[in-house]
């Protein structure tokens, strides 16, 4: 997949580009079946399949605080490139953009800079200026510069509507299955491992990898889960605590994850968590031996469930 990280990068238009536009957060599977339309447009015309997104996310910009996503932006660009769109085109988002009318994005982006061939949009799409670029608007534009729009239904999974909010709603209630299923894939928390308290080998006994969550950050319901962990090429099982540690009376939100049969130093190393499944609520302990019992028992639990998949 090629990237064009400005609009100026763009310097010709391309080859009879089928085109799709959105924010993509999380890349769920309704997303998914928006960019399988493209790419089957584009392959049938022999031409370009293009995701056009933003970053950040607009509502980072206009309302801070106002949105917590479901994947990182790296996350994002992962998930369309395996998707096999041909090109995406990553718009820096600013208050600036945003004054940007529909008539200009159409005319100026979509027609002189990439010159569209077909456009495909979600059955919800606005943008533009006070969101005047909808599907009616969308259509009588491609009747005006000739290129066709294609909108795609609302995708349900049997009968539930597969949307952002709605695996937002799941995530912070701790569903993780019902997450998955919309995400098509397990949810998933990405850093830096960076150096905590180191409690969990030296008093509890279960050496943790800490992540910090930051303010962006879609948190998951407090508590334990089972999880799979990604380091250096390889995975391994584990159990994830997210909250306040309230057995030790800690202030800051983390999430400490213990990686099973692992033994390395990680610290200031990437790893990736998919969260599988909510296994407790957090809770405060007498002190480092009832809370150490109990994580023996939530081991064994974890292994159970990873050892069924």
């Amino acid at each position: 997949m090629k990237i064009f990280r400005k609009i100026e990068d763009i310097t010709q238009p391309l080859e009879n580009a089928c085109v799709t536009i959105g924010n993509f957060d999380g890349v769920h599977y309704g997303h998914q079946q928006l960019f399988a339309t493209v790419g089957q447009k584009a392959r049938s015309i022999n031409g370009t399949s293009v995701v056009i997104t933003f970053d950040p996310h607009p509502l980072q910009v206009l309302l801070p605080g106002g949105i917590k996503l479901i994947s990182t932006y790296q996350q994002k660009e992962e998930l369309i490139a395996l998707s096999g769109i041909d090109v995406l085109l990553v718009i820096p988002f600013t208050k600036e953009f945003a004054k940007t009318t529909a008539d200009t994005f159409v005319a100026d982006l979509l027609v002189k800079k990439l010159g569209v061939n077909e456009l495909v949009v979600g059955y919800d799409y606005a943008f533009g200026k006070g969101r005047s670029g909808n599907i009616d608007f969308l259509k009588e534009q491609g009747r005006l510069f000739n290129f066709p729009v294609t909108v795609v239904d609302a995708c349900y999974l049997g009968d539930q509507l597969v949307s952002s909010t709605k695996i937002r709603e799941l995530v912070k209630e701790g569903k993780m299955a019902a997450a998955s299923e919309l995400l098509g894939r397990f949810y998933q928390i990405r850093g830096t491992v960076r150096v905590g308290k180191q409690r969990g080998g030296k008093v509890i006994g279960f050496p943790t990898a800490n992540l910090k969550f930051n303010e962006e950050d879609l948190v998951p319901k407090h508590g334990v889960y089972v999880t799979q962990v990604f380091c250096e090429g390889q995975h391994y099982g584990g159990i994830l605590n997210i909250g306040y540690n309230p057995t030790f009376c800690e202030e800051q939100l983390v999430a400490e994850t213990h990686i099973f049969d692992f033994n390395e130093d990680i610290y200031g190393k990437p790893i990736k968590v998919n969260l599988l499944k909510f296994l407790r609520s957090e809770k405060k302990f007498s002190g480092a031996q009832e809370l150490a019992q109990q994580i023996c028992k939530d081991v064994l639990l974890a292994k159970k469930i990873l050892d069924e998949l």
